[in-house]
């Protein structure tokens, strides 16, 4: 199984979310930008506010895991950021609703092949 390249620094989500291009969905919104490499990054970030480690790490989960069944369908070079929407309560998740959103709004941004 391949490794998930990752953005770790706050420069790195910064930019992202400064310069990108975002899509929103029913669950979660994605900011997009190209980089000049050749695999996609991507980060996640869900809010402290929002709800305990336990649940967030079980959103966290949903979403890579999600990428990970898209990813070969994806085009590279890209860096993505996936935001959790904080009006939907966490009860509500479904790795479903999650994979219909990114279907969705990577056909819309044009990097699903």
């Amino acid at each position: 199984m391949k490794k998930i390249q990752t953005l770790k620094k706050n420069y790195e989500f910064q930019n992202v979310l400064k310069n990108g291009k975002f899509y929103i969905g029913k669950q979660i919104t994605v900011y997009i930008i190209k980089n000049k490499k050749e695999s996609n990054d991507i980060g996640i970030a869900i809010s402290s506010k929002l709800c305990h480690a336990v649940q967030r790490n079980k959103i966290k989960r949903k979403i890579r895991e999600n990428y990970r069944l898209l990813s070969n369908k994806l085009e590279k070079g890209y860096q993505i950021v996936f935001l959790w929407n904080k009006k939907v309560p966490v009860e509500q998740v479904d790795f479903h609703i999650i994979n219909q959103d990114m279907q969705h709004i990577f056909s819309k941004a044009g990097i699903l092949k």
